[in-house]
């Protein structure tokens, strides 16, 4: 096994690819024809690592102009000091938002050089607790047909995926028509979840929650009030029926976000890709562990599977129609659900993505 020390960071490549949809999609708040992946490579020793954030491209100035002067020279082996080094740097930038956006995508790429220069799986290096992430299909875009609808879900479940997700809130006068069909599509043995993406008024959301729970079962309540909107999570985590959880916390980004977001909810979820990579979502991940929570992966399955394996108090990972394609689109390597679960290729170092 190889073994690498003292190898300084060379440089960071950047690069940005916005991918069509194949659909028009919309959800309870936003529409969108497009997705935008901002992609960076880590060079040192000889050896290359992969990590991107689905965010604007402006992101990639930030990585090419503060966040490369911050991380060149720094020991590849030192992560956490590179990811200290890019913290400082965006002092007067603005650390939430795009700037976490860019620094994740740095992270993530450092960890992969770091595994890759090992010879190890990220899984690995990350001394993971789990061998393997559960998985739940999303998509179900308030744009879509009923038809469009069922076959999604219907085809998730087929595959094995045990848990599916539609969004709902965009039309609400539509929306017990539209769980009707997710749930008829799937069946009583798959679970069955709700995303409004912060839509709904608490009152509305809390006659909803029980409208879901009463009558078509669902288990999952993401984001039914706005995630800024701390008390009306907290309301409706308290006042809900047994049976449905409150989540929220995908748009998390520095730690202090998730300190106040974690005594509302009854999952948190987590973005690697705007958490601050993997340095950031292991203190996220501690949080949720001294709240007694556990942790939801938000999106981005191909870079967030060995991550995930690394947090203990673990839910499940969002296997997101949009960032799926785009995932196959640019990479090899890209993990496959497997019996509802993506388990990592411990026979290719790092996150054993490379670039098409």
């Amino acid at each position: 096994m190889a073994t690498a020390t003292r190898t300084a960071i060379e440089r960071l490549e950047v690069s940005t690819h916005e991918i069509p949809t194949d659909a028009h999609e919309s959800d309870g708040t936003l529409e969108w024809d497009s997705t935008t992946i901002v992609i960076v490579q880590a060079h040192a020793g000889g050896a290359t690592g992969i990590g991107y954030t689905y965010t604007d491209a402006a992101a990639a100035q930030l990585v090419e102009g503060k966040l490369q002067e911050a991380v060149k020279g720094v020991d590849a082996m030192e992560v956490r000091a590179a990811w200290q080094a890019m913290s400082r740097a965006l002092r007067n930038v603005g650390r939430p938002g795009l700037g976490f956006m860019a620094l994740s995508a740095v992270d993530l790429a450092l960890w992969d050089l770091k595994a890759r220069l090992l010879g190890q799986p990220l899984a690995d290096i990350l001394d993971a607790a789990h061998e393997s992430v559960p998985v739940y299909g999303s998509g179900g875009f308030c744009s879509y047909s009923d038809e469009q609808l069922a076959a999604q879900l219907r085809g998730w479940a087929d595959d094995g995926i045990p848990r599916v997700k539609i969004k709902v809130g965009r039309e609400p006068d539509r929306d017990r028509e539209r769980v009707a069909v997710a749930r008829d599509a799937v069946g009583d043995q798959v679970d069955l979840y709700v995303d409004a993406n912060g839509a709904l008024t608490r009152q509305q959301a809390l006659e909803w929650s029980d409208v879901y729970a009463s009558e078509f079962a669902v288990k999952w309540f993401e984001e039914p009030v706005s995630s800024d909107d701390l008390e009306g999570l907290a309301f409706l985590r308290d006042n809900s029926p047994p049976g449905i959880e409150i989540a929220a916390g995908e748009y998390g980004d520095v730690l202090p976000y998730f300190e106040r977001m974690a005594p509302t909810v009854d999952c948190l979820q987590a973005d690697v890709t705007r958490c601050g990579g993997i340095t950031g979502l292991l203190e996220v991940a501690a949080v949720a562990h001294a709240h007694e929570l556990d942790v939801s992966a938000h999106c981005a399955p191909a870079i967030s599977a060995h991550a995930f394996c690394a947090v203990e108090r673990l839910r499940h990972l969002e296997y997101f129609h949009d960032h799926v394609r785009v995932e196959h689109e640019l990479f090899d390597g890209v993990l496959v659900p497997e019996d509802g679960r993506l388990t990592p290729d411990r026979s290719r170092p790092g996150n054993g993505l490379s670039l098409k």
